[in-house]
């Protein structure tokens, strides 16, 4: 009877315990506790990484709508105006703009007075002014039909500067002969005047030869 009770009384010591549901977590972790005690690396543990779902790509039209519909979400409505106040804000707006302008044409203005009176003053004199002289060309009538006008032809001979060929050119001119004294064929001098007529700038001064 006493090894029975002996028998009975060790079973339950010999028996091993349930694992609680922690116990695995609590031994890794005692362990990754020792192992860095120790100084060895702990070893990793992987986590499972959750699958993200693939993001939607949208077409050029939608993401423009969208981006236009935040837009005019996020900008400030105005309240609504009667076309009165509204033709009223533009006029002060206008005032305001006006004002602006004047004042800084008046300051440019103001500018460019101080700069411009030092350098009055220090601008030499003027030196004194003579008549150009008028041009003089010697020509022959080829009409005398107009009243108080004369036709004349002036003849040019140069020679070219590339081919040295001499190049004959004639031009016509009309002036004005107050005494009506030059005919056709005659060789007259003409000196250049103030417009007298559309086509008339020049006048005549002497008869040099008259016409046989």
């Amino acid at each position: 009877m006493a090894e029975e009770t002996e028998n009975r009384i060790e079973e339950p010591e010999a028996s091993a315990a349930p694992e609680a549901p922690g116990a695995d977590d609590t031994n890794v972790e005692a362990t990754a506790s020792d192992a860095s005690a120790s100084g060895a690396a702990p070893t990793p543990v992987s986590k499972p990484t959750p699958q993200s779902a693939p993001a939607e790509v949208l077409p050029p039209k939608e993401r423009r709508r969208n981006a236009r519909a935040q837009k005019a979400a996020a900008t400030p409505t105005r309240p609504q105006t009667s076309p009165e106040d509204r033709q009223a804000e533009r006029d002060a707006e206008r005032r305001r703009k006006a004002q602006v302008r004047s004042s800084r044409r008046k300051r440019l203005r103001d500018k460019a007075r101080s700069a411009a009176t030092p350098a009055a003053e220090s601008l030499a004199p003027r030196r004194e002014q003579h008549p150009g002289q008028q041009k003089t060309r010697q020509g022959i009538v080829v009409s005398d039909r107009a009243s108080k006008t004369i036709v004349v032809r002036i003849d040019v001979a140069r020679r070219h500067r590339s081919y040295d060929k001499v190049v004959r050119t004639s031009t016509t001119l009309h002036a004005h002969d107050e005494r009506e004294d030059a005919h056709i064929g005659d060789t007259v001098v003409v000196r250049e005047s103030r417009p007298l007529s559309r086509t008339k700038h020049w006048r005549l001064v002497e008869v040099v030869e008259r016409a046989k």
